[in-house]
This record gives C-alpha cells, structure tokens and sequence, in this order.
C-alpha cells in the first residue's frame, strides 16, 4: 500500500488517518466567518481545512428547465443547480487570504476544483493536494487535469461503478500520478446509515492499489470512527461552527466539539487497533500471573499418590499448565509438599 505527502503529513497504511474539515458552503458568503471556521477547525484537531473552487457559471447554466431541478431526493429538491450553487461557491478572491490564514494556524489548506481554469488558479496557491468530488469522476479530462500536476489526487466514489473508479485511477496513471486516494462516499445529503456500504473501504483496498478513506455525508461521527476500523486512512467530514447558521451542508456538517470528539475518537481507535497480532507476550507475562495453574491444595507426604482432592488447577498462575494435570495424577510426590505451594515437576517421583 502506498503513502504520500500532503503538506507536512504523510497519509497512507501505517500512518494516522488524515482528517480533512469539509467548509464547503459553510462560510454563508461571510470572509470573516470562513477564516473563523479554519481557526475552528484547527483547534478541534482536524489535520486540513478544505474549500471547493468554482463559480455557479463554471459548474452549470443558469437555465429553469426540469434537466436544472434538483428532485433527486436531496435536502435541495425544488431549487435549481444555479440557485445552489450561487449561494455555497466561495469567492475566488478570498481564497489567497484563506490559504495564509490556514498557514498561519498550522494546518494544511487545499481545494476542490471543477474545471480547468479552477485548477490552473489553485496552482498558483501552490495548494499540496486536490479532491475530486464524486460527480466529477466521471470527468475524465479534469482527472487528467488534475493529476498531471504532480501532487497527490482524492477521489470520491459516490456516484462510481467500479469502472468509472478504474477508469479514473487509471487516468491518473496515464500521466505518471501515482499518489491517489479513492475515498468511499454516498452521494445523499446527509446520507442514510442503510446506504452507506462501509465495507465498500475493504472492497476498494483489495482491488485498487492505493490509499483509501472516507467522504462522510452521515450525521454525527459513528461512521467516520468505524470507518477507521475497517482501515480509512482519510476522514473527510462537512465542518460548520454553528448548524443554526443554517445553509446548504448545515444538516450534516458537524460543530467544533463534534470534530474534536471525533478526531479523540479515531486516534484512540488507532491505538486500540495495535497491531496484527493476538497479544503482545511481553505485555500479557504479568497478566498471566492470575491464569490457572496447578497447585497443591492439601498436604502431601513423600510417596502418596497425587490425586484429584490434592492437587488442582485454580488460579493464580505460578504452577504447571493446566494441561500436565493428567499426567500429574498418575504419579507420587517426591517429598512433602504443603498446602497452597504451586505444582512443579521437581516434586514428582
């Protein structure tokens, strides 16, 4: 399994899950609440911030016919993509201004692109990484785009066949990126526990050769915690300072103490995790001192017999293994051994 660098953090197998705070639309078209939000995110513990580069004009049309209603389910049914879109883009002119915010507060910026012109413009940031957001993966020329920029590419699966997942990774590929993460995604706002398909992280870690994690839209942390159980190495989470400002991705963005349960959680699941391993015999020696083993639990005289009322498998554990107990009772006692003395081979005859 492979790693990469993304700013100052290395991400992959045997590193900490990289946990990414989603703003999104969650700045309301407020700079001032957006530079609070990655303070935010910051304090909470979160390794990234991350942002979405677009303008309703580059994503869509502004256009009322039915193909431009949303009616797929969402919490935006009845709207139109422009009307969305308008009001959760981020001004491009903040975005110099965000990325020496995130810098000044040490922790890592970077963005979502959807078109050409969005990358180009990120790239004068000098942003480490992008994300690939799930309806564009099917966007092979952005993919391509993208990736040839050298830096490392996400990739969220929401929509994706396995097809579109190979077509896209292979893209990346095409052009000499190797440094992917394909992250499990369901693409409902907020998301039902029904169709999140978890075990999707294991599917994409058996048949693709790289990094994977999770683009959370579920409400609250559950999902994102197992999720790191089941080997997430990227932990993407919508991320508001207050859910009553209301918005877009309010329902399922999560608050500062939100964030700062979850990013406790997953690193004490990461360390509960250890590794491969049943027990560690070094650590479990003094454990083991209250295991069974066999003791003498009555007084013998040399040459009795041992039996079954003298000699038993009790705890604590400085005897014999309980499994020598059979052979013990097919023998005599060396010498007098008292009560409550714990069964060694030295006493038997």
């Amino acid at each position: 399994m492979s790693t990469f660098n993304i700013g100052t953090r290395t991400v992959g197998e045997g590193c900490p899950a990289f946990i990414v705070a989603e703003v999104s639309a969650n700045h309301k078209q407020d700079l001032n609440l957006a530079l609070e939000t990655i303070c935010a995110a910051k304090e909470a513990g979160a390794d990234a911030v991350k942002f979405q580069t677009y303008t309703p004009d580059t994503i869509t049309i502004d256009c009322q016919n039915e193909y431009f209603q949303i009616k797929q389910g969402t919490i935006w049914d009845g709207r139109t993509l422009y009307e969305l879109y308008k009001e959760a883009y981020t001004p491009w002119g903040w975005f110099e201004e965000l990325s020496a915010k995130a810098r000044s507060e040490g922790i890592i910026f970077f963005s979502t692109p959807f078109d050409k012109k969005a990358v180009e413009f990120l790239e004068m940031l000098d942003v480490p990484a992008y994300k690939v957001a799930s309806y564009e993966i099917t966007d092979v020329a952005l993919i391509r785009c993208v990736a040839a920029r050298g830096k490392p590419v996400l990739i969220s699966t929401g929509i994706a066949l396995q097809e579109d997942v190979e077509e896209a990774v292979n893209t990346c590929l095409s052009v000499g990126n190797k440094d992917i993460a394909l992250l499990k995604c369901t693409s409902k706002y907020p998301a039902p526990l029904d169709e999140i398909n978890l075990k999707g992280i294991e599917l994409l870690k058996d048949r693709f050769d790289t990094v994977v994690g999770l683009s959370d839209h579920s409400k609250g942390i559950d999902v994102a915690i197992a999720a790191v159980a089941l080997g997430a190495q990227i932990i993407e989470k919508h991320f508001i300072i207050d859910r009553r400002f209301g918005g877009p991705d309010s329902v399922f963005s999560l608050e500062p103490k939100e964030l700062k349960a979850l990013v406790e959680s997953v690193r004490n699941v990461e360390m509960a995790l250890g590794d491969y391993i049943l027990n560690s015999p070094h650590k479990i020696k003094k454990a083991k001192e209250h295991a069974r083993s066999i003791f003498v639990v009555e007084d013998i005289k040399a040459g009795e017999p041992f039996t079954a009322k003298k000699v038993r498998s009790i705890r604590p554990g400085y005897g014999l293994h309980p499994r020598y107990l059979k052979d013990i009772l097919k023998k005599k006692a060396k010498c007098d051994i008292q009560r409550g003395t714990p069964m060694d081979w030295k006493f038997v005859e």
